[in-house]
């Protein structure tokens, strides 16, 4: 699956400069927050990132990449409302094969902060276990699994 990950020549230079990268999933702009919170918290997040002195690098799917370090047009047509499917790291070879849009959810955010070489990544929450039905978040086996 490396061979569909792109690397932003801005992730890459920070990382090869020994800089500090945030690893950001998407998910939380496409369909965890309301339009235009969603916006302005992307953009905080990536101020509050940038003024510690670090490279944002937030996580999607697009053009059959996954996309480490999205750019800000591609940030914004991930915030519109039904354009991005909400993509886990399960649901990577398929949102990458049918290359199209996608979020990431903090499981898939981590596998390719993982891959890029990042150690550091922020969310605006995780999933969880939903008692009675089995049910456990993509997100906590991928924490438990994930240096």
């Amino acid at each position: 699956m490396s061979d569909g990950l792109l690397v932003s020549e801005e992730v890459r230079a920070a990382l090869s400069g020994r800089r500090g990268v945030v690893a950001l999933e998407t998910s939380v702009l496409a369909q965890g927050l309301p339009s235009p919170i969603n916006l302005e918290a992307m953009r905080s997040m990536t101020a509050a990132v940038r003024d510690v002195g670090a490279e944002p690098a937030w996580i999607s799917i697009a053009d059959g990449q996954v996309l480490v370090g999205t750019g800000e047009d591609l940030l914004v047509r991930l915030a519109t409302a039904g354009t991005a499917m909400k993509v886990a790291r399960r649901d990577l070879p398929m949102a990458v094969a049918g290359g199209g849009l996608g979020a990431t959810t903090v499981s898939a955010t981590l596998w390719a902060a993982h891959q890029a070489g990042i150690e550091v990544a922020a969310t605006g929450g995780i999933g969880g276990v939903h008692p009675g039905r089995g049910d456990v978040s993509a997100d906590l086996l991928e924490l438990a699994r994930t240096p």
